[in-house]
């Protein structure tokens, strides 16, 4: 199968008000073939950049094309945030419902799915992740990587044509991350992933990119 570019940024510039430039004409494309690592310092831009993909924040100049066609208003981004399953760095960002399963059915039900449809989309997202049997538990009481997969859940739950993860290892034990690796390597959905754990990100992704002094590194 063709590979299909999924995001397509393009000679975008940034900056926060009153502030040096963040992004200085950068250019990245996300494709359907490629779990894409994008990897640099802190304060490089890299959070910056997820906003932007997700109409949070507003290029200053540039373009940004989703799923080929270019997004500028908010209705356009609302219109294809369901199909970026973004993942929070903090899960307690992403998570406000009483039990995993209440957060979990949360984005279907919001997307017009049926009661009935929501509980079998639950159902078969934690089964997924190995949490089978979660639903009915309080989601403040999971430790933190019970949390980070619940979040994933959410995000999994609205049927993503990609992933999209902010530093998934943040917080998270040995054991933790080794249970992530095995979704994320077991998932046949392309994924973008933020992080600053090199060796993760050499065992889930299959290309990994720079963001250095406000482009990516070797881009002309």
């Amino acid at each position: 199968m063709s590979s299909e570019i999924l995001i397509d940024l393009c000679n975008l510039r940034f900056n926060y008000h009153n502030r040096p430039e963040v992004l200085k004409g950068l250019n990245l494309k996300v494709t359907s073939d490629h779990r894409l690592g994008l990897v640099g310092a802190n304060g490089t831009g890299k959070t910056t950049v997820l906003s932007i993909i997700m109409g949070l924040l507003k290029p200053t100049s540039g373009t940004v094309e989703i799923f080929g066609k270019l997004r500028k208003t908010e209705a356009d981004f609302r219109e294809v945030r369901p199909k970026l399953g973004f993942v929070f760095q903090d899960a307690n960002d992403q998570l406000f419902s009483p039990t995993v399963a209440d957060d979990i059915a949360f984005g279907p039900l919001n997307l017009g799915a049926s009661r009935k449809q929501a509980d079998d989309i639950v159902k078969e997202v934690l089964d997924s992740l190995g949490l089978s049997g979660f639903g009915p538990r309080v989601t403040y009481g999971l430790s933190g990587g019970e949390r980070k997969l619940v979040a994933l859940g959410t995000a999994l739950a609205l049927k993503p044509r990609l992933l999209i993860l902010d530093e998934p290892t943040t917080f998270l034990d040995e054991k933790s991350v080794a249970r992530l690796e095995a979704i994320i390597n077991n998932s046949t959905l392309p994924v973008l992933i933020v992080s600053h754990d090199h060796d993760f990100l050499d065992r889930v992704t299959t290309k990994k990119v720079r963001l250095l002094d406000g482009i990516i590194e070797g881009q002309q």
